[in-house]
């Protein structure tokens, strides 16, 4: 495959103000560098079962969890390449398994239960995924605007910056335009560090410089307590 497929890590999420996005940015700068998609435009499609059991067990903070979603970089027309990515968590540790393929036959896999090429392992997996489930659907669209970083001397230390965090229920196509609710604050930009080894020094060092803590934000897990189970009552998880 021409792509990753595969990912162990670990993801660690902190939210920053536009002051400590520069400071982060500047301290960055020896170390890493912008991969070559720049900022890009994010776009999913989660799937849950008809009564939300996905994300409902997600946001209990399990020691096993996980989520299905079909994932886009650029506006996806039905011939259009997507990843159908199957995300587990365990024991604070993500275990990621993407397979790319036309917008509409990812969708007619999920809906259907029929991978329309030669299987293998990854599909298998989200074919267990899908049979488990049995009802799922597409639930919300979620899109951000990201600028990842990467390690300029080879590691797999890697760092997003994520913005204009946006979610809707309606036209739930990779194909419409961006629209929806905002899930977070212009003020603020969701950092998460994503690494299969130790933090290096010098980004500890300006986390704890700068009184930069860990914020677990839940994108999906916020359209759920905001939009679905609450709607009229608002506000923001942090778990």
């Amino acid at each position: 495959m021409a792509y990753q497929a595969i990912f162990k890590r670990f993801e660690i999420k902190y939210m920053l103000s536009r002051e400590q996005k520069e400071i982060v940015l500047k301290a960055m700068a020896p170390y890493m560098a912008l991969d070559k998609y720049g900022r890009t435009t994010i776009r999913n499609i989660y799937y849950d079962t008809d009564n939300y059991l996905l994300i409902r067990r997600s946001i209990e903070k399990p020691i096993y969890k996980e989520k299905l979603r079909i994932r886009s970089y650029q506006q996806a027309n039905k011939d259009d390449p997507v990843f159908v990515e199957l995300k587990k968590k365990f024991d604070d540790i993500v275990y990621k398994r993407r397979i790319s393929l036309p917008q509409e036959c990812a969708m007619e896999w999920i809906k259907t239960g029929m991978y329309p090429f030669e299987k293998c392992q990854i599909s298998n997996e989200i074919d267990y995924c899908i049979e488990h489930y049995k009802t799922l659907k597409p639930a919300v669209f979620l899109s951000y605007e990201r600028e990842a970083y990467y390690d300029i001397n080879g590691s797999d230390f890697r760092v997003t910056l994520d913005e204009n965090i946006i979610s809707r229920r309606e036209e739930l196509s990779l194909e419409k335009d961006v629209w929806g609710t905002t899930l977070l604050d212009e003020e603020y930009t969701l950092m998460e560090i994503k690494t299969s080894g130790g933090m290096p020094l010098w980004m500890t060092k300006v986390l704890t410089d700068n009184h930069i803590f860990k914020a677990s934000f839940s994108k999906y897990g916020n359209v759920y307590l905001t939009t679905i189970l609450n709607e009229n009552k608002g506000g923001i998880l942090y778990a």
